[in-house]
């Protein structure tokens, strides 16, 4: 602000000291007014008003820098490179560059604009009279009567032809957009209905491996209370697509003294005990690795999803719309475990489709 401003440069001297007075008349809803327009310091005032422009000015450019400090960002800084920043921790660069520098240059606009209507726009305040909003009859009339006058002589109710098919034209042409869904990605098709347990026949059944150690297992390697992971064999985390399939294989074993499973189904789809139950959480899909001892209760970490595993993995608090699918095993003649067919239901969570 200048120190060296005189006074009749402030608002207080430019405003008017007459403000408009109700004249009631006796008549207490009389018309007040508007106030006297008060002008601001930029209004009498040429050097706040260069002060003004120039800060306005000053946050467009800021705004313009930080546009190509994002750009910059984007195309100097790794995608994989993480930095420390306190107090945020260790984050990524690339994110924090962008949205420091977006931010920034949003800010600064929205600012900017601000700053310009309140410093340098016109402030003064007119009023408007109100002019009833619906036509006269005179203009009414007047339309029906063009409308009428238009549909008799393009003959849209006489030539059923031309009616019949721009109506049939109109209702097809949506169909176009729906036909670009196509392009969203390939069809699932049965995908989500099996998995890569579904190579397993009785014939020809699908050994067991341990998801640590990557080997095949055995009956007595299972002891009762325990949980232990699974996946087919062949299934290899080199593989290309090896997180499509896990995501679908992967299994879950707990071995449970026979006399406390409660479900006499998942029982015989079992092995001296040994139920082999879907790791993924029938919600949204996340791997349940949680399990309770005593009471054979699975639980999802996400969401807090619980599964009685001795009562065929019913749902027993927690938002899962349905049990988890468990897998028939069984032992082959070296004492393996191997599985004879894939999944009774879909794993994971529902979808419309599922049967």
């Amino acid at each position: 602000m200048s120190h060296d401003m005189s006074e009749d440069k402030l608002p207080e001297s430019h405003g008017s000291a007459a403000q408009h007075e109700v004249a009631s008349h006796g008549d207490p809803f009389a018309d007040p007014g508007l106030p006297a327009h008060e002008p601001r310091r930029t209004d009498i005032d040429e050097r706040a008003a260069k002060r003004a422009e120039r800060q306005v000015s000053l946050m467009f450019v800021v705004s313009m820098l930080a546009t190509v400090g994002f750009i910059a960002s984007y195309v100097a800084i790794d995608a994989d490179k993480i930095v420390y920043i306190f107090p945020l921790g260790h984050v990524s660069a690339l994110n924090f560059a962008l949205g420091l520098t977006l931010g920034v240059a949003l800010f600064c606009i929205g600012a900017g604009a601000v700053h310009w209507a309140r410093t340098l726009m016109s402030d003064h305040e007119l009023p408007a009279e109100r002019h009833p909003i619906e036509a006269d009859d005179e203009v009414r009339a007047d339309v029906i009567e063009q409308f009428r006058t238009g549909a008799a002589e393009s003959g849209f109710g006489r030539r059923k032809m031309i009616r019949n098919t721009l109506i049939g034209s109109m209702a097809l042409v949506p169909l176009s957009g729906v036909v670009l869904l196509r392009d969203l990605g390939p069809l699932p098709e049965d995908k989500l209905q099996h998995t890569g347990w579904d190579l397993a026949t009785p014939e020809h059944p699908l050994p067991l491996v341990n998801m640590n150690t990557n080997k095949p297992m055995k009956a007595e390697d299972i002891v009762v209370g325990s949980l232990t992971f699974a996946k087919p064999e062949g299934l290899e985390e080199d593989d290309e697509f090896f997180q499509q399939q896990i995501a679908k294989d992967a299994l879950m074993l707990v071995r449970i003294a026979p006399e406390n499973i409660k479900d006499k189904d998942s029982a015989e789809l079992g092995f001296e005990g040994i139920l082999a139950y879907s790791k993924i959480c029938t919600h949204v899909g996340c791997p349940i690795s949680l399990y309770e001892q005593q009471t054979h209760h699975a639980l999802c970490p996400c969401h807090q999803s619980t599964f009685d595993l001795a009562d065929g993995a019913r749902v027993i608090f927690g938002p899962a719309g349905h049990p988890l699918p468990q897998l028939k095993i069984t032992t082959n003649e070296e004492g393996f475990l191997v599985a004879t067919g894939d999944f009774a239901e879909p794993v994971g969570p529902s979808f419309w489709e599922r049967s």
